[in-house]
């Protein structure tokens, strides 16, 4: 029996990494997905909008939860993390540091990414 091909899944996040709570369960669903089985899923997360603000490193929540923890979890995965361009400019941050593995990205990125994607899934 041929294995099934690996399966390309688009997260596209939109809220702050704290407040509404959309981007953590955004990124608990791609964590989870990717631990049903690694070997036929491949991870994608586009982080737009507020959301640009989930990859800045020294997050220190009160309590609760810790975005830059999972978006961490989720490049050891082997994921892609990439942040809108436009966003990060307009919030003063393209040149603040970023956790380890995520990267600026532009729309041409996410417009390839949705193109190739299998399933897309917004927050």
């Amino acid at each position: 029996m041929l294995d099934k091909p690996k399966q390309t899944l688009l997260f596209i996040l939109n809220d702050a990494p704290y407040g509404s709570e959309r981007s953590f369960n955004g990124l608990r669903l791609a964590i989870n997905l990717n631990e049903q089985d690694r070997a036929k899923t491949q991870i994608k997360v586009f982080l737009m909008s507020d959301a640009v603000a989930c990859a800045l490193v020294k997050q220190v929540p009160a309590e609760g939860y810790n975005v830059q923890q999972m978006i961490e979890i989720l490049l050891a995965q082997g994921a892609e993390v990439r942040l809108c361009k436009t966003c990060t400019d307009a919030r003063g941050l393209t040149h603040l540091p970023l956790i380890e593995g995520a990267e600026i990205g532009t729309l041409d990125d996410l417009a390839q990414w949705t193109l190739a994607a299998d399933k897309v899934v917004s927050f």
